[in-house]
């Protein structure tokens, strides 16, 4: 079975960013994984919430019915501090993600790249370092080879993605997006199950206009991808299939 990995920096990224691939994977018998690597808990749109922990709590079942409602086959929240990835330890977050993908084993990763993605926020930019970093030392078994007993072993994905854009946004701080290399088609049906599954996050109801223009609008029924890094060297070519070349092993 084929297997793809989406680390993502907070609940609804997986929806907003990654939504449309995610519920063609899954359509596919592609099994999915998401690891989300912090609550939320420094949105301003807080629902209900009188404190981080109630806040927390309400994101995770948020971020568990938007996976579900995805197709996704495994998900986790994990609980590094919201709005302080760049000040948050390197190898102790690498680790982590290191050892679920000796775990999960997936034959691609998708993440946002180091600008952040459309929104250029900086913890999306962190979860790309740190899956990106991750994705390079979980097949080298001289990276935490502590996690490698009871059966774990290392693992290296073939592929490595970008999530990006052939726009920016106007009203945001300016980046330098990854060049788009493969553009994923989702057509209108999966788009609108999209935006269903960022309406699950219902702490965030604020944003559900703003994000539904900027991905319908703007976006289209399409998601962009920049092929960052891949196991086997390779020339550069236009995609339209993430699993492009990927062989089951």
């Amino acid at each position: 079975m084929l297997k793809l990995l989406c680390v993502t920096a907070h609940p609804d990224d997986e929806a907003g960013g990654f939504g449309g691939t995610l519920l063609l994977c899954a359509e596919r018998g592609v099994e999915t994984s998401v690891i989300c690597l912090t609550a939320g808990t420094a949105a301003r749109n807080r629902g209900t919430a009188k404190t981080d922990e109630e806040l927390a709590a309400l994101r995770r079942a948020e971020f568990e019915a938007s996976c579900k409602f995805l197709n996704v086959t495994h998900c986790g929240v994990l609980n590094y501090p919201d709005g302080k990835l760049d000040r948050t330890d390197l190898y102790t977050v690498v680790g982590d993600l290191v050892h679920r993908m000796r775990l999960l084993r997936p034959h691609v990763v998708i993440t946002f790249g180091p600008d952040g993605g459309l929104t250029g926020h900086m913890d999306h930019a962190m979860a790309g370092v740190f899956a990106t970093m991750a994705f390079e030392w979980a097949g080298r078994p001289d990276r935490y080879p502590e996690q490698l007993q009871n059966g774990v072993t290392p693992h290296w994905a073939q592929k490595l993605y970008y999530a990006t854009a052939d726009l920016l946004l106007p009203d945001r701080q300016p980046i330098a997006p990854p060049t788009v290399t493969a553009r994923i088609e989702i057509g209108k049906e999966r788009f609108e199950k999209k935006a269903q599954a960022f309406q699950k996050h219902t702490t965030q109801k604020p944003l559900f206009e703003r994000v539904r223009k900027n991905l319908g609008e703007r976006l289209g029924t399409s998601e962009m991808y920049h092929l960052a890094a891949t196991r086997e060297p390779r020339e550069s070519k236009f995609e339209a299939d993430l699993f492009d070349g990927v062989a089951e092993d």
